[in-house]
């Protein structure tokens, strides 16, 4: 059969909701994310010829590859709807050169919403590819390749084997030991505060007031001596009015839109998603989700962006509804949209498709965390649209002798809008809760019914959060909307820093490595260079920089630095990064410990060398192995090529599984249940003989999150030989 255009994109998901909008003259198919990179067991970059990059078929798409120059052969054009950002740019050019698509070809079109009209607008407007956009994504593969090939085997020599640097996780990881230094340095100082509870007003109000000043200069209470000499007058003196109460009327404007970086702040905050979960889920709103009878429809635009603007349709559809369901008052001016230094402004904020969909029906049609973050998006849009809340701030200030107390109310004259969102602060939900005064005048006593001092600390700065952590990173220009995320999860996964309590907390590796770093590689590990770095990508995608020209003024001083400082750095004692087993060497009685290598942890025996006992590194999932009288665990296991389960006891006990046991038995044969996934990703849980059959049917990605699994390790998959492109 032929057709009419073959379409290109990424995923499954968006292939599946873009062939419901083009029908049977089309034909679209995903290429599953990059078809070629650079090789993965060499640095695959020709420094001396113009840093050539060497790129490779990544390994099992030569399948998908013949499938998509098959389906290419019965079309009569094609259209790469990769995503519309450098690295969609890039796989879309990685996808023409494996083609062979000529490089005049008007193949490339751009879907910032996955909409019948945005698919009908883009294939309107197909483009030839963006090289200048192309280029930048090549010099960050590249600058992060020449970076993390070069530094980590310094790391391997001098601190531990398997370890890795980065050219902006390293200076994430050091914006995270150095706010530790902060804390563990900070000196809390003491201080006092003294709050009084008076009564007034011809209709009697009791209110709080706080004391601010004496004889009209800021008061400070250094300890409890002086809290309980300023106690010992205010019992003993009189509470009167200083003035009649001074009211102000306070605008608040709306916030504007979420762009990658505000959203994954505030699913933080508001959802306690991780930044991952918030931009997977994400993900799956923009390429499309079953709603209804009529198949997958993308409910959200591109998720990854620096740009509050949005476009004139989604403003009108906004004003259109917001005038339906709460009033014109309700509609908020125009915004006229600043583009701030440094923004790239590709796409717009990130905005639901269409504000009319029935919120009910998605709530059913959805799981409830993609619910939430479709609705937090939603609300947030519509809110940005939408008129200044308008509050009066009524301030009253009290005297008792040279001692000024101020109490504080506010009454809503017009919610504006927060009747769709409230905004946070210092991460509590909701607006402070506010004092109703009473009516009164200049010289009213108030009548005193407690007065309490109260002593507090000052405190540390806060440890970095996921939220707060990726807020530092925009503020500072590292990394860009695309890079937030795994910038987050690949800092944890090496182990550098950990979460604790939502936290982020550096480890004694993560430590090490950032001094080793800071004090051989400053450049490497500065935020100003870093950022200035991303400012010379910018410039590459603008055309106001060449690529070869910012790789070679990065490089040619990086490795004569390396080179000079290499064989100058001490080595990092192993034990000092190492963590404890609680277990002793049945060879030589020394504690074991944990070390890293090349595929993960392992124990070790801490006498090495004299000692080179090792065993290898297993956890337990907290399960009896299911084999009757064994008395043993089950544990993860790794071979050379995937995760399995066996019994602690082996070889003595041979219980394996390839899924991972439950602590759950069979209603049928009381067998162990085991979980399995569909191609799909639903996981299901089903008994382990096969019992009947015997399933739990499927389970949506939230039952399964819920299902408490330990972390798995980083490595264990060795490389498979790559094939040159």
């Amino acid at each position: 059969m032929a057709y009419k255009g073959f379409i290109i994109v990424e995923s499954p998901a968006k292939a599946r909701t873009l062939q419901k909008y083009v029908g049977k003259d089309y034909l679209v198919k995903a290429s599953m994310g990059h078809v070629i990179d650079l090789p993965k067991n060499r640095i695959g970059i020709d420094v001396k010829k113009n840093f050539t990059p060497k790129y490779i078929t990544i390994a099992n798409k030569e399948k998908i590859i013949k499938e998509l120059k098959d389906s290419l052969k019965d079309s009569e054009a094609v259209y790469l709807a990769t995503d519309p950002d450098r690295e969609g740019e890039a796989i879309a050019w990685h996808l023409a050169r494996v083609l062979k698509i000529p490089d005049d070809s008007l193949s490339r079109i751009e879907l910032h919403e996955i909409t019948p009209d945005a698919l009908k607008n883009a294939l309107e407007n197909s483009r030839t590819i963006d090289m200048e956009r192309v280029n930048a994504q090549q010099a960050r593969r590249m600058l992060d390749r020449l970076v993390g090939y070069n530094l980590s085997p310094v790391l391997w020599k001098k601190v531990a084997s398997g370890l890795s640097a980065g050219r902006v996780q390293s200076v994430a990881v050091r914006l995270i030991v150095e706010r530790q230094k902060e804390i563990d340095a900070f000196v809390k100082e003491e201080y006092w505060t003294i709050s009084v509870l008076l009564e007034g007003g011809e209709v009697a109000i009791a209110f709080k007031a706080g004391l601010v000043s004496y004889k009209n200069k800021k008061i400070a209470i250094p300890d409890e001596t002086q809290a309980v000499s300023i106690k010992s007058f205010l019992e003993t003196n009189g509470f009167v009015v200083a003035a009649a109460p001074e009211k102000k009327r306070q605008k608040r404007e709306a916030p504007l839109p979420y762009i990658t970086s505000t959203l994954q702040q505030d699913a933080s905050r508001r959802l306690g998603f991780k930044v991952s979960k918030t931009m997977k889920i994400a993900q799956q709103l923009f390429e499309g989700l079953e709603i209804g009878d009529d198949g997958p429809a993308g409910l959200i635009t591109y998720m990854r962006t620096d740009s509050t603007r949005i476009s004139e349709g989604a403003r009108s559809e906004a004003v259109e509804f917001i005038d339906k369901t709460y009033g014109q008052n309700f509609i908020g001016k125009q915004r006229v949209h600043n583009k701030k230094a440094g923004t790239q402004d590709a796409h717009e904020a990130i905005r639901p498709t269409n504000v009319f969909l029935d919120m009910e029906h998605l709530k059913r049609a959805l799981t409830t965390d993609q619910f939430k973050l479709y609705s937090l998006i939603r609300d947030r849009f519509l809110a940005s649209q939408m008129s200044p809340c308008e509050n009066e701030i009524i301030t009253l200030n009290i005297d008792c002798g040279d001692y000024r107390f101020t109490s504080q109310g506010t009454s809503v004259i017009f919610p504006g809008f927060t009747i769709i969102y409230s905004e946070l602060k210092d991460d509590k939900q909701g607006e402070d809760e506010s004092a109703s005064l009473p009516k009164v005048q200049a010289g009213d006593p108030l009548k005193l019914l407690n007065i309490e001092p109260k002593q507090h600390f000052t405190q540390p700065p806060p440890h970095y959060t996921e939220a707060t952590l990726v807020k530092a990173l925009e503020k500072n220009g590292i990394g860009r909307p695309s890079t937030y995320a795994p910038i987050v999860d690949t800092i944890q996964k090496r182990e550098y820093v950990k979460l604790v309590e939502k936290k982020f907390v550096p480890t004694k590796l993560g430590i090490v490595v950032t001094e080793l770093l800071v004090n051989n590689f400053p450049d490497i590990v500065d935020v100003n260079f870093t950022a200035g770095l991303e400012t010379e990508l910018d410039k590459i995608e603008e055309g106001d920089a060449e690529m070869v020209s910012v790789l070679g003024n990065f490089y040619e001083p990086f490795i004569t630095n390396l080179n000079n400082v290499e064989k100058a750095i001490e080595r990092v004692e192993s034990i000092s990064i190492s963590e404890e087993t609680g277990e002793f060497c049945e060879k030589c009685s020394k504690p074991m410990i944990i070390r890293r290598g090349p595929y993960g942890k392992f124990f070790a025996c801490s006498g090495y060398p004299e000692c080179k006992n090792t065993k290898p590194y297993v956890e337990k999932i907290g399960i009896p192995c299911p084999k009757e009288g064994c008395g043993g665990s089950v544990i993860q296991k790794r071979s050379k090529k995937a995760v399995f389960y066996g019994c602690d006891r082996y070889p003595e006990c041979d219980f394996t599984s390839w899924y991972r046991p439950l602590d759950k038995k069979c209603p049928e044969c009381g067998g162990v249940m085991v979980l399995k996934y569909t191609r799909g990703g639903k996981g299901y849980t089903q008994c382990i003989n096969d019992c009947k059959g015997y399933s739990s049917g499927k389970l949506n990605k939230e039952a399964v999150a819920n299902i408490k699994l330990p972390a798995e390790e980083p490595g264990g998959e060795p490389e498979k030989k790559d094939k040159e492109a």
